[in-house]
């Protein structure tokens, strides 16, 4: 009997001492950079403005969800490429679902300590994808452009191949 009752009065205070979101979900999220066209290169910023990571797209990267008692943390995303303008955009966190089982499990340790503490309260989305837009410069010059075989130079002009 006394052992039964050890037993529950452990289990009950791991739950009262623990958030709901920390044992279901964490405090850093994978985050899968992508770009088109491809082969970018991206800085990330915290929200504080402080440079936390460099690449080139595609790449997946971990990132913390939180930043301080109950506050979030926020990413930019900066990408870049020759002949392309630079993008930037913006990563937020969300609410945690699991923060509300804090309710049921966690109490009010969970609710109000452990899970605000830590930022498993917080999620980050599992992709941030962006298209940059090419510089006009670029779409000019492939541009297809129609000659007469007159208009040629002769060094063009041996190297044209007679369709059947």
């Amino acid at each position: 009997m006394k052992t039964a009752l050890s037993l529950m009065l452990c289990a009950a205070s791991i739950i009262l001492v623990s958030g709901c979101a920390s044992i279901v979900s964490d405090n850093s999220y994978p985050l899968a950079i992508e770009s088109h066209p491809s082969q970018a290169q991206f800085v990330i910023t915290n929200k504080n403005g402080d440079a936390i990571h460099s690449g080139t797209t595609p790449e997946t990267v971990t990132l913390q969800s939180g930043s301080g008692y109950f506050s979030s943390e926020k990413y930019k995303i900066r990408f870049s490429k020759a002949g392309f303008h630079e993008k930037e955009v913006e990563v937020n966190t969300t609410l945690d679902g699991w923060y509300f089982g804090n309710i049921l499990l966690g109490g009010l340790i969970g609710l109000l300590v452990v899970d605000p503490i830590t930022g498993a309260m917080w999620k980050l989305p599992e992709k941030s994808e962006v298209t940059l837009d090419e510089l006009i410069a670029n779409r000019e010059q492939r541009r297809l452009k129609i000659v007469s075989i007159n208009d040629l130079p002769p060094a063009d002009r041996s190297r044209l191949i007679p369709l059947p």
